[in-house]
């Protein structure tokens, strides 16, 4: 057998009375008159059976039962307001577009926009991958978000997650005797690639360039074959290679900063997008 519904009106009158210990304070929040919250406090407490408040000539306190359903009435209401929030916001429609990097492109963006597009299906994604040193400059023109790779500690918009730069080669390639070192790398810009010379030429590691790509996949299949080493992040390292280290006679890199910059001035559905990546990358720094 089913009990009371709880009605969010007249629960809304009752957290504005235990709120504010009055009925004429309640009555000004709400917008409403004395008799009228009164009226609400009245039909609640018939539809529990018990009394939710202690009345006195001075005071309005919360009556045992009343502080028992308090927590609950909060809860609800705000339930409530997500519940019409977020269908609200199902019927947003718009056209966003991202930038990011190749690799969280391909592995990591993906199952998280298939997400957001089942609970927004009005929303469209424009997503550009490739290399994001430029790309924060072209936000607003180009792009309304931008997902960005900086060195540790710098680097403007709101901080996601932090990766560590890895030395990668093939799972059986063996690179300590390769003189010069063949290297697998990104285009001019790349900050994977000037760490990457520095890092070699600071340890007198003699190399040769020999295979560039803006394809993330590209590079990686060469490294695989055992043609090349390259660099890639921890957090999206490939299984098909191996990480090297010290004892490979590699040289220490760096760690990057993972950022969101957000284009002044965003749509409401580039908002959303924008939280959505916010809650579902982050970590802490």
């Amino acid at each position: 057998m089913s009990g009371p519904v709880l009605d969010p009106d007249l629960l809304k009158a009752f957290v504005a009375v235990a709120d504010h210990h009055s009925f004429t304070r309640a009555a000004a929040m709400l917008n409403r008159t004395q008799s009228a919250v009164s009226m609400q406090i009245k039909r609640l407490e018939d539809r529990l059976g018990v009394e939710l408040f202690s009345r006195t000539t001075v005071n309005v306190d919360l009556s045992s039962a009343g502080e028992g359903l308090l927590g609950y009435a909060r809860r609800i209401l705000k339930l409530n307001d997500e519940a019409v929030g977020r269908l609200r916001d199902h019927k947003v429609e718009g056209v966003v577009r991202l930038g990011v990097m190749d690799d969280y492109g391909s592995l990591v963006v993906p199952p998280l926009l298939s997400r957001f597009v089942s609970g927004y299906p009005l929303i469209h994604v424009e997503m550009e991958t490739g290399l994001t040193a430029t790309m924060a400059d072209r936000l607003g023109s180009s792009f309304d978000l931008v997902i960005a790779m900086h060195p540790e500690g710098r680097g403007g918009g709101e901080f996601l997650r932090r990766e560590q730069a890895v030395w990668a080669a093939g799972a059986s390639h063996r690179v300590e005797e390769l003189d010069p070192l063949p290297v697998a790398l990104y285009p001019q810009g790349c900050l994977f690639r000037k760490w990457a010379v520095e890092a070699l030429d600071k340890a007198r590691r003699p190399w040769r360039l020999a295979f560039v790509s803006h394809s993330l996949a590209a590079v990686e299949a060469i490294a695989a074959q055992g043609l090349a080493v390259t660099v890639v992040k921890s957090g999206t390292f490939p299984s098909t290679l191996r990480a090297l280290s010290a004892r490979d006679g590699m040289p220490k890199l760096p760690a990057a900063d993972i950022r969101l910059h957000r284009a002044s001035n965003l749509s409401h559905a580039a908002s959303l997008l924008a939280d959505h990546l916010v809650s579902a990358i982050s970590q802490p720094a």
